[in-house]
C-alpha cells in the first residue's frame, strides 16, 4: 500500500510503500488520531522497517493508495 503525505512549505511530497497486507482501516484510524494533535508527529513504517516521522503541523495532504493499483510511468501516464 502506498502513502503519499504533502508536507506544507515544499513542492515534493513523503512516498512511503507500506507492507501490502496492510489494514488501510487501522491506518487511517492512525493518521486521525494523530491529526487530532496539532503538535504530534505520524509515526509510520515502511516495508522495509524504517520508521518515518512527519510533524503533524506539516502535513498538507495524505493520500492512501490502494495495494493492487498499478503503478503508471511514462508520458501515457
Amino acid at each position: 500500500m502506498d502513502v503519499r503525505v504533502g508536507v506544507t512549505q515544499s513542492m515534493r511530497e513523503l512516498e512511503v510503500e507500506l507492507e501490502d497486507s496492510a489494514d488501510r482501516e487501522a491506518l487511517t484510524n492512525k493518521i486521525n488520531e494523530a491529526l487530532a494533535n496539532p503538535d504530534g508527529v505520524l509515526w509510520l513504517t515502511d516495508r522495509k522497517g524504517r520508521e518515518i516521522a512527519v510533524p503533524v503541523g506539516k502535513i498538507a495532504y495524505i493520500e492512501v493508495g490502494h495495494p493492487d493499483e498499478q503503478r503508471k510511468v511514462g508520458f501515457g501516464a
